[in-house]
């Protein structure tokens, strides 16, 4: 016989990963056909080449732009951001690219718009785009261009050298064959399927966790730990060691601001773990000195900082 309490927050959990699925399920269904469209049109070659001759300033714009709506995971950043640094793209330009790459996103745009509205989407995704310029024009600043290691990198059919940043790319890329507009969307739609067969389960189980919380976490636990000052910064450390996907964070994220944990505190979770992942740390430590890396690590959480504050200053 299960006790009555245990029965209760079981049910409870069981009752808001329902909520959950009917949200989410389908949005993210969504957003994996526009990955699947955007990956036909905007393969990794093709940004790298539109990101290389581009100047700071204005390219640090572009490439934040690019690194937002391009969904590369963790294993096709790198190798696009060694391309960019082979030849001879600015540092900072390639931290702008890098930086809004894992947390501007259509998962992260999708999702949010189904959990927190059209106005918390909006700011994070402007916030975050902003904050991405912003650092990599700011990590230009400083001469921190021989941090990045002699590496050449293979991936699919082309090879990608930095030579510690300086500028030599041999980049090998077979011949592309015209595809019509209906060919494209076929692909993307085959695409979609396999992208959202590989990330489901990540979703999953950001839901199940989420429920659990939900159901099992008292409110009042998580509103005390929430109203720690520090909180903010130590969300955005916390997120690392527990990111799986952005898909699973927002799981993540839904019940911890049901049970009256602020949005910015949230938003700092999301956007430490989305880019201080621990897998996203081991592919960087191939390219980055362990400098750059502390850098990067440390530009991340400032963003999650910073957005999280931002955020609590105008909801909480």
């Amino acid at each position: 016989m299960i006790p009555s309490g245990i029965e209760t927050a079981l049910l409870d959990s069981w009752n808001y990963f329902l909520h959950l699925v009917t949200i989410l399920a389908p949005l993210f269904i969504g957003a994996s056909f526009l990955v699947g469209l955007v990956e036909e049109y905007l393969p990794p070659e093709k940004v790298e080449a539109m990101l290389r001759k581009r100047n700071r300033g204005s390219g640090n714009v572009a490439a934040a732009g690019l690194g937002a709506v391009t969904p590369f995971c963790s294993c096709s950043t790198v190798p696009v951001l060694a391309g960019l640094l082979g030849a001879g793209a600015p540092l900072g330009l390639s931290f702008s690219f890098l930086l809004a790459s894992p947390i501007v996103n259509e998962i992260a745009a999708f999702l949010l718009l189904g959990l927190f509205g059209v106005e918390i989407t909006a700011i994070y995704l402007v916030s975050a785009l902003v904050a991405a310029i912003v650092g990599g024009v700011v990590i230009d600043t400083f001469d921190l261009g021989h941090l990045v290691k002699d590496v050449r990198i293979t991936t699919n059919d082309r090879t990608v050298a930095t030579d510690g940043g300086i500028a030599s790319c041999s980049c090998s890329s077979s011949v592309q064959t015209t595809k019509s507009h209906r060919e494209h969307v076929e692909t993307a739609a085959g695409g979609a399927w396999s992208f959202f067969k590989d990330t489901f389960p990540y979703l999953l189980l950001g839901m199940t966790l989420g429920a659990l919380i939900h159901g099992a976490v008292p409110a009042s636990w998580l509103q005390q730990v929430a109203g720690n000052p520090l909180a903010v910064p130590l969300a955005a450390l916390a997120g690392a060691p527990l990111y799986v996907s952005m898909a699973g964070m927002l799981g993540i994220a839904a019940p911890l601001v049901d049970q009256g944990v602020p949005i910015g505190t949230v938003i700092a979770f999301v956007v430490g773990g989305a880019g201080v992942s621990i897998p996203n740390l081991i592919l960087l430590n191939k390219l980055f000195e362990r400098k750059l890396l502390v850098v990067y690590a440390v530009t991340v959480v400032t963003i999650g900082t910073v957005l999280g504050y931002g955020v609590n200053f105008l909801f909480v």
